[in-house]
């Protein structure tokens, strides 16, 4: 094995593994920079856990902690520095320090620590609250640049194609359709389509095309899916064509409708945690529905019901069979598999509620789909998605 590449292998191991490594490898040595990162390791990751220091509380320990936070930003990546970060609030209770302004200065601004102070939202002090919403806002603003546009796109390109125009100028003449549909007219003779009938998109209609309504789970495991639904609520509400209502909900129902368009308003309006009584956030949206074969209804939530399940899903049912696009997500974030109600989400399925988790980059697909109408089970199936029941299930019921 090669000298160099095996001295590097030993280097990683003993930053990985603190102090007693250094003494059983005395043939590495440390520059000035290792020492530094192998600091910042142990302070958090050191063998008793205890975090040396870097305990939580308003004491004298906040600038240690603040001078660690600047210190992991120096020594590694944003990747590594986010991970970092939420061992520390896991490891060592320090949300506490968040109710500092200087500390939330020093953090490394992510979806997890807009979702820690969501948590914190009702104890945060009032010196500290500008600065928090300063954080959420930095968070926010960067999934606007990456997330808006993609929705954006992928809805309006939806709407404009879900109403056929028979009549259309020639900027609105819908190509492929038009050949479709005037192919019996080929003119063999003259190898040309004589296109007696053109079809084009749809013309901006006067109101909404289609009602989509966010119903969304504020148990503290659907924190991140909360910060995505605003953003891609206060997306949808800018368009006119669509009309957009976002409901939260735990053991009782709260519009945040009029608060849409600013999503930091939104996040700063949710309370994190307490029970959950899906049937009743569900009854709510059901009275707000007045054009059902146009409403898609998006439930997000990981169905652990608190109220009673034998009502929701008759509500359910009822909404299918109006002609409601019901859809559940059991998550929308990018983290891996999400824990939910099985038994729940294959009833639910079995009613026509597809279920399954949607990554944001995915959501506006789902969302065009819907909007054109199409089995969103089978879209989901062509993504790679597996609903519940499974998608080769799904699929086979059609």
């Amino acid at each position: 094995m090669d000298k160099g590449f095996e001295k590097e292998r030993l280097r990683r191991w003993v930053l990985a593994l603190g102090d007693e490594a250094r003494n059983c490898c005395p043939e590495v040595t440390l520059n000035a920079e290792d020492m530094g990162m192998s600091e910042v390791l142990s302070l958090l990751y050191d063998h008793s856990g205890d975090g040396r220091g870097l305990r939580g509380g308003s004491g004298a320990s906040s600038p240690r902690v603040a001078r660690w936070l600047g210190d992991i930003r120096r020594y590694f990546p944003s990747t590594v520095v986010r991970a970092m970060q939420k061992d520390a609030f896991d490891r060592l209770n320090l949300k506490d320090m968040l109710l500092q302004p200087e500390m939330l200065e020093s953090v490394q601004p992510d979806v997890n620590l807009v979702s820690t102070l969501m948590s914190l939202n009702g104890v945060i002090p009032s010196e500290t609250r500008e600065t928090a919403r300063q954080v959420v806002r930095k968070v926010v603003n960067e999934l606007m640049k990456q997330l808006e546009e993609p929705l954006r796109a992928a809805v309006g390109g939806a709407l404009s194609r879900a109403v056929r125009n028979r009549r259309p100028r020639a900027s609105e003449i819908d190509w492929s359709r038009t050949i479709q549909v005037n192919l019996r007219h080929w003119q063999e003779a003259y190898h040309t389509l004589v296109p007696e009938t053109l079809v084009g998109y749809g013309r901006k209609a006067h109101r909404p095309q289609r009602e989509v309504i966010l119903c969304i789970d504020q148990s503290g495991s659907m924190a991140n899916s909360i910060v995505y639904s605003s953003i891609f609520g206060a997306v949808m509400a800018s368009l006119p064509a669509v009309k957009t209502r976002l409901v939260v909900f735990d053991t009782s129902v709260v519009d945040l409708t009029e608060e849409m368009r600013d999503p930091v308003d939104v996040l700063f309006g949710v309370q994190l945690g307490g029970g959950t009584d899906i049937n009743r956030a569900v009854g709510y949206c059901q009275s707000l529905i007045t054009d059902p074969r146009n409403t898609i209804m998006v439930l997000i939530s990981d169905l652990y019901e608190g109220g009673v399940e034998r009502h929701l899903l008759q509500r359910a049912n009822e909404l299918v069979q109006s002609g409601v696009q019901f859809i559940t997500l059991l998550a929308l974030s990018n983290e891996g598999s999400p824990f939910y109600d099985r038994e729940l989400a294959g009833r639910l399925a079995a009613l026509g509620v597809p279920c399954f988790a949607c990554t944001p980059d995915m959501f506006p697909g789902m969302m065009a789909a819907a909007i054109r109408k199409e089995d969103v089970c089978l879209w989901a199936a062509g993504q790679g998605v597996v609903t519940t029941p499974s998608a080769k299930d799904v699929i086979k019921g059609y």
